[in-house]
Formats: structure tokens, sequence, C-alpha cells
């Protein structure tokens, strides 16, 4: 890894850290949304808001406190750092974390609503049948709202790969550790090597754009098999 060039290196620690990220995202963010698209009490909005929180907050006031509870002078960072004998601030975990937060709402409300579209009638009918709760989640939910998972996981991975200020307030920019590629990005600026930054900027672009095509691509049959159901209903 010593001779690999700085910006593959950026490249490749993007790429763990989305897509470790987007597997945390999948195991966290599905019973999260599937809780509250059955949830009833008053209680609903506020932690509706709080998962949406990211979509409005500035990446960096979530970033300056999350490197504050990351510090050993916070009990988070200092059960890490006894856990661990690493510090948690300015880690591969770090931006890993913090990813996760800040991606929340572009895998929950996908899926949240999915799930309260797909109604409960055949969940009953599948109970009626003697299925388990799993059992219903996996035979019936999952196959119904394929797409949205399908969804719900490229956004994740596709706001990850964009992110900038939380991972550089609570990643700094190490080499190998926590150099992304929108720091990579950032650093030719400064250095005004806008031919680098060129090529990492379109790339960033057209991966982007690909991504989100094959999204709304997969998404179009299911649109169109509700739409000729309901015709013959």
């Amino acid at each position: 890894m010593s001779n690999t060039h700085p910006d593959m290196l950026a490249l490749i620690t993007t790429l763990k850290m989305a897509g470790l990220t987007t597997v945390i995202l999948m195991l966290i963010g599905t019973p999260l949304a599937w809780y509250l698209a059955k949830m009833k009490s008053r209680s609903k909005v506020f932690i509706e808001a709080l998962v949406a929180l990211p979509l409005v907050l500035p990446p960096t006031v979530l970033g300056f406190y999350l490197l504050l509870l990351f510090s050993p002078q916070y009990l988070p960072g200092q059960i890490w750092q006894q856990a661990t004998g690493q510090q948690l601030a300015f880690s591969f975990s770090a931006i890993v974390i913090g990813s996760v937060l800040y991606s929340l709402p572009f895998v929950v409300q996908p899926l949240q609503k999915a799930f309260e579209q797909l109604g409960d009638d055949l969940l009953e009918a599948a109970a009626m049948l003697g299925a388990s709760t799993f059992d219903r989640f996996f035979t019936v939910v999952m196959p119904m709202t394929k797409a949205s998972f399908i969804t719900a996981a490229s956004l994740g991975f596709a706001h990850t790969v964009g992110e900038f200020g939380v991972v550089l307030m609570i990643g700094g920019n190490i080499p190998g550790e926590t150099r992304v590629l929108s720091i990579a990005l950032f650093d030719h600026v400064e250095a005004f090597d806008y031919a680098q930054a060129h090529l990492i900027s379109i790339s960033l672009v057209i991966s982007s754009l690909v991504l989100l095509s094959l999204i709304y691509l997969l998404n179009r049959p299911a649109k169109n098999k509700r739409v000729k159901s309901k015709r013959f209903n």
C-alpha cells in the first residue's frame, strides 16, 4: 500500500467506508423503519424528526458534537479507548459511525414509506396461515418492498461516498485511514491542482448519475405493476 497513489488510497478508503456504512445502515434502518411505520404513539413525530435531522443540520454541527463525544474527555470516547486501546476520534471507526448517523434518513425514509403503503392485510393473512413474525417479514414484506430496499441501500451508499463535513471533522485527513475522495478533492483544489480535481469530480458525477439512473430504472416496473393492478380492480 506504500506505493499506492494517494488518490487510489482515498478511493479504497471511501469504498470501504461506504460499503460498511451501508451494511450497518440496512441492519439498523430496517427495524427502525418498521417500528416507525407501525408506531401509533404521539412520540412518533419526535422520533421521525430526530431521524431526519441530518437532512437539515449542517454537517459540521453534527461533526463537531461527534468529535467531542469521540474524544477521550467524554464517556463514549473513554469507553471505546478502554475497550480497544485506541482513540476513537480521527480513526476509520469514527468516520463509519459518523456516516451511519448522517446517512440514516436516506435509508429509513424510503423503507418506512414502503412499509406504510404495504398495509396489514397480507401480513394478517400470512399470520392466519401460521407464519411467524420473521417468516412474514422475509416471505411477504421483503419481496413486496424489494425495490425500496434497493433504493435505500443505494441512496445510503451514494450519500456516504459524497460526505465531506462530518468525515473531515471527526476523521481528519489521514492517508489510508480517514482520507476519502471528497477530502482528496478539496486538497487538490487547495493546491490548485485542477486537473486532478476535475478527474475526481467528473468520476463522482458520472458514478452518481449511473447509480441514480439504475434506481429509477428498478423502480419503474414496480410502479407500472401497481398502475395495472389498479386498472384491473
